[in-house]
């Protein structure tokens, strides 16, 4: 497993992970105790989170995303 880590937007301090496994890339962001959706278009994520727009980019062919308690997971079969 490989881990690596990115910012969902320079004035927000979410992460996004990123973990590589050897069938599949998982990708996580926390936003925090929040109601939300995500969809995944184009290589991005796009986030609904308390009103607000959040977007950081996804390899192409993500499989599945879901928001669950404010955790995002994006699924990228290899």
């Amino acid at each position: 497993m490989s881990e690596y880590s990115q910012t969902i937007r320079g004035d927000v301090d979410g992460v996004v992970r990123r973990y590589e496994y050897e069938a599949e890339d998982i990708l996580v962001a926390d936003f925090g105790h929040v109601e939300g959706s995500v969809d995944v278009v184009d290589g991005t994520a796009i986030v609904i989170a308390d009103g607000e727009q959040y977007e950081f980019d996804v390899p192409v062919g993500a499989s599945r995303a879901i928001m669950n308690n404010g955790i995002v997971t994006v699924e990228v079969e290899r």
